[in-house]
């Protein structure tokens, strides 16, 4: 649904894209991670028909972005990060004002523009001005703007830039009933934890270069390799501590007041004998989990904070 082949964007000797290859199918929503400066965003608008690229190639579906602009712009919904918004006008005018451009007329309009209403939950706004309304509205507003066509593609960049826990929330809902719906998304972001839970695959770029890309499950298990245990023990920590280190398996371990977090490379098994050792020898085990590796932890092992 979404390819790109060598694209690349230059802006004089600075190489803001460098190579991208890139493919997503339907119903793939693709977190897009980098620190400011990677090439998100440069990314989004060669995607967007709004950055020629200095070369290669970027496709949605089989519409070649670069020589068929204008059919792009049809299976495309593009959700900047800074959006343009007309305050003066009402939220049923601003969608409406949209949808007309999109050649979308009589009842069909006005069915359309109930319906991304009921999806971003801004029916009791129809009548409100867009002036009057707080960012995380504005933000689901300029969502609905970019669904009324009922585009194949979302390519939205950073969506929860700037809005509170609850509107986060709200947007996180939204993105999974898209998802739900099998819109195939680009969604650039800053907060890890949130992509991973949505996502079903990640590309993590630094300096306009894509480091890894896959589904969150192989980037992680690529990036960090090895298994967390954290173990809460009621006494008999240096009973614990003895066991745990003489685990062939065990790789490290920081002890803290009763919990020890040990890095571990074995298997399931090797986790269940690890316990029944510490029990067998009337270590008082509390709590005994492993730890899930995150986005953050992948994003930080990858990436050195370098901008282009």
């Amino acid at each position: 649904m979404l390819r790109t082949e060598n694209l690349t964007k230059k802006f004089g000797s600075l190489v803001a894209v460098n190579n991208l290859d890139l493919t997503l199918e339907q119903g793939d929503v693709f977190g897009f991670i980098g620190p400011n400066g990677a090439g998100k965003t440069t990314t989004i608008n060669m995607l967007a028909g709004l950055v020629p690229p200095t070369s290669g190639r970027a496709f949605i579906g089989d519409v070649d972005v670069t020589r068929q602009p204008d059919q792009v712009k049809r299976l495309i919904g593009y959700m900047p990060e800074h959006f343009g918004v007309y305050e003066d006008v009402t939220v049923w005018e601003y969608l409406n004002f949209f949808a007309h451009a999109f050649g979308i007329h009589g009842r069909a309009r006005q069915r359309v523009i109930d319906d991304v209403l009921a999806l971003v939950d801004l029916e009791h706004k129809r009548h409100a001005l867009v002036e009057t309304l707080s960012r995380g509205m504005k933000q689901r507003l300029c969502l609905a703007q970019a669904l009324v066509h009922d585009p194949l593609v979302l390519l939205l960049d950073e969506p929860a830039s700037g809005l509170d826990p609850r509107a986060r929330v709200e947007m996180r809902a939204l993105l999974h009933e898209l998802q739900a719906m099998g819109k195939t998304i680009l969604v650039s972001s800053h907060i890890l934890r949130e992509l991973s839970d949505f996502c079903n695959k990640i590309g993590i770029i630094e300096r306009g270069t894509l480091l890894i890309s896959g589904s969150v499950q192989e980037v992680l298990a690529q990036v960090v390799p090895h298994r967390t245990l954290r173990i809460r023990v009621l006494d008999g920590v240096e009973e614990a501590e003895r066991i745990v280190t003489a685990h062939g398996k065990v790789m490290g371990l920081e002890s803290e007041n009763g919990y020890l977090r040990v890095t571990f490379d074995g298997t399931d098994e090797e986790v269940a004998q690890l316990l029944e050792t510490l029990v067998t020898h009337r270590v008082r085990v509390v709590a005994f989990e492993e730890e899930s590796a995150d986005l953050e932890e992948a994003f930080l092992r990858l990436t050195q904070g370098e901008v282009g």
